[in-house]
């Protein structure tokens, strides 16, 4: 019984094992992302970014169809375009980034979603803004498993620079950490795992293994290794649990990862021993004692 539930779906359906790969590659690489994101208060960018590379997407799909190197390739200019757009925008205006971020994503989304809809009938555009998790061929799958591994080396050599941009900016600044290009390495990254998860879960839901782990994953653990520890086993999790449960409630797949994720958040958010509201609950009775 146990064995059917939770191993056999695996074994006899090969388009489930990709799925799983595929979203355990997602969640390996894209939750430290997101705990960085967190720590530097830009927790929306991903979002933003995700809606962003609509019309990349879009022009590869209108160009080639439903081809992964076209689309992703659409993708990841549009993304960068962006990125690097909203960063030159509030250079040459003296505004802040994230206004110009927000302006240009709903223009890149309003622009998408009609490039799509002329272009394309309804099961093309749901394809493309909530993704097919089951759907997910081998070239999808050697991209996330690319990225994944792209993610972890680039990761390995900014870990200490972002930390350190992340607590204390002005004595990065005074050891000449050079946080603007280790900056642009940073959301060069999420623009890349964002294009990954787009292929398994859509535009819409791209980050949601990349912050739902990241936000319940602070509440486990005080430290920033910790907390990335706790992103990717909760989005381990997620993966695996949200795939079982489009399997046997016959659900879409996506957002059955996204809710397992969620659902991880709220225990976490109840029960995590760092600020969770039991523990914060328990410390109040302690000290009133």
């Amino acid at each position: 019984m146990l064995y059917d539930l939770l191993i056999g779906p695996f074994a006899e359906f090969g388009f489930l094992r990709r799925a799983l790969v595929g979203c355990l590659a997602l969640s390996v690489a894209a939750p430290p992302l997101g705990v960085f994101l967190m720590l530097r208060r830009m927790s929306l960018t991903a979002d933003v970014l995700a809606h962003g590379i609509l019309p990349g997407v879009a022009a590869g799909f209108i160009l080639a169809g439903l081809s992964v190197t076209a689309m992703s390739a659409g993708g990841l200019v549009a993304g960068l375009a962006v990125t690097l757009g909203a960063g030159a925008i509030s250079r040459a205006t003296g505004g802040r980034e994230d206004s110009a971020l927000a302006a240009l994503y709903l223009v890149a989304l309003a622009l998408g979603v009609t490039m799509v809809s002329a272009s394309a009938g309804s099961v093309e555009l749901t394809h493309l803004l909530f993704g097919s998790v089951l759907g997910v061929d081998d070239p999808a799958l050697f991209m996330m498993a690319g990225v994944a591994t792209l993610t972890l080396l680039a990761l390995s050599l900014a870990w200490r620079p972002l930390v350190l941009e992340c607590f204390d900016p002005s004595f990065a600044v005074a050891e000449g950490a050079r946080g603007g290009t280790w900056h642009l390495l940073f959301m060069a990254l999420v623009v890349l795992n964002v294009l990954a998860a787009f292929q398994a879960l859509g535009t819409m839901m791209a980050v949601g293994l990349m912050m739902l782990p990241a936000v319940a994953g602070r509440h486990w653990t005080r430290s920033v290794g910790g907390m990335a520890y706790a992103a990717c086993g909760i989005a381990f999790l997620a993966s695996f649990a949200g795939i079982l449960v489009s399997y046997h409630l016959d659900v879409p797949t996506g957002p059955a990862v996204v809710l397992s994720a969620g659902l991880a958040w709220a225990i976490s958010v109840l029960a995590g021993p760092v600020d969770g509201v039991l523990a914060r609950l328990l410390r109040r009775r302690h000290l009133a004692g």
